[in-house]
C-alpha cells in the first residue's frame, strides 16, 4: 500500500494536465462539429450552389417547426417545414389535407428544393410532388413559399394562390412572415459616442470605487461618503472665482498717471526768503 502511494506520488502535476488535454481537447472537437452541422443540410439542392446554400442557413431558425395554413375555400389543410416532414410525410416539405377524409397530397418535396435570396427575402421552392390528375399537363405539383422580412408578425403562414388553370407550370404560392430573413443592421458608434460612454464608464468607476473606500477604509458617514467631498464642495466657488477673475473688470488696478488740478486747500505760508546779501554794502 505505501509503495502504492508513493508511485502515486512521483506524477507530476505537468503530466496531469497533459493528460487531461488528451482527453477534453477530442471532446471539444466533437462538440464543434455537432454545431457546425445545420438541419437545412437535409434539404437536397436540385443545383448545388454555394449562394443558395447560405440562402437556405437563413432559414435555420424556422427549421423543427410545423407551419399550417388554410385553402382559400376553406376545404384544404396545407403543412409546411422547412428540410422537415411536414405532416408526418417522409421527405415531404408541403403537404395538403383534405379535411373531410384526411387524406395528404404532397405537394412538394425538400429533396428537391431551390432557394433564392433577396435582400429581405427568400423564396423557397419544393418540387417533385404528386401529379396532378388531370388537369396541367398532369405534372407534378410544386410549391413556392415567400419568406419575408417581417418584425411586427412572427410565423404567418397563409396560402396566395394555387395556379392550376393552365396546362403545364402550375404551382402553389405561399407566405411566411419571420424575421429570420431580415437583415442584420450593425450598430456604428461615432467618436463622439465612445468618448463619452469612456467618459461615463470612468465616472462611475471613480464614484463607486471613492464611495467604498470613503465607508468602508476610511469609515466616512452621510455626504462625507462621495470622493474627495472638500473639493467638490468648493468646486462652485472655485469657479465664480475664476469667471469673477476673468470677465469682470473690477480690481486692485493702480490709475494710470494723468494730470491733476489744483488743491482746493489753503497753501500754507512759505517761509520768508531774505536777500539782504545781494544789496551793495
Amino acid at each position: 500500500m505505501i509503495c502504492g502511494q508513493q508511485e502515486f506520488r512521483k506524477v507530476s502535476p505537468v503530466k496531469v494536465m497533459l493528460l487531461s488535454l488528451r482527453i477534453i481537447t477530442p471532446l471539444f472537437v466533437l462538440l464543434a462539429g455537432v454545431q457546425a452541422e445545420f438541419i437545412t443540410d437535409k434539404c437536397i439542392l436540385t443545383s448545388q450552389s454555394v449562394s443558395e446554400r447560405k440562402a437556405l442557413q437563413l432559414l435555420e431558425p424556422l427549421t423543427n417547426q410545423n407551419f399550417t395554413a388554410e385553402s382559400l375555400e376553406g376545404g384544404y389543410l396545407y403543412m409546411f417545414q422547412v428540410c422537415g416532414n411536414a405532416g408526418g410525410m417522409k421527405d415531404a416539405g408541403l403537404v395538403q389535407q383534405e379535411k373531410k377524409n384526411g387524406n395528404l397530397v404532397r405537394i412538394g418535396n425538400y429533396t428537391k428544393t431551390r432557394a433564392i435570396r433577396g435582400s429581405d427575402w427568400v423564396l423557397l421552392f419544393y418540387e417533385g410532388g404528386d401529379k396532378y390528375d388531370s388537369h396541367c399537363s398532369q405534372e407534378p405539383r410544386r410549391a413556392m413559399i415567400m419568406i419575408s422580412c417581417s418584425t411586427s408578425t412572427k410565423n404567418d403562414f397563409s396560402v396566395v394562390l394555387e395556379d392550376n388553370q393552365k396546362d403545364r407550370d402550375c404551382y402553389y404560392l405561399f407566405e411566411l412572415d419571420s424575421d429570420a430573413v431580415c437583415p442584420v443592421i450593425p450598430s456604428k458608434l461615432s467618436a463622439g459616442s465612445i468618448i463619452l460612454i469612456i467618459v461615463f464608464c470612468c465616472l462611475a468607476v471613480y464614484l463607486t470605487g471613492g464611495f467604498l473606500y470613503q465607508r468602508l477604509v476610511v469609515g466616512a458617514k452621510g455626504v462625507e461618503q462621495f470622493p474627495n467631498y472638500a473639493f467638490w464642495s468648493e468646486i462652485g466657488n472655485l469657479s465664480a472665482d475664476g469667471c469673477d477673475f476673468v470677465c469682470r473688470s473690477r480690481g486692485n488696478r493702480e490709475e494710470a498717471p494723468t494730470y491733476r488740478g489744483v488743491a482746493t486747500e489753503p497753501l500754507g505760508e512759505e517761509p520768508e526768503e531774505r536777500d539782504d546779501h545781494l544789496l551793495p554794502m
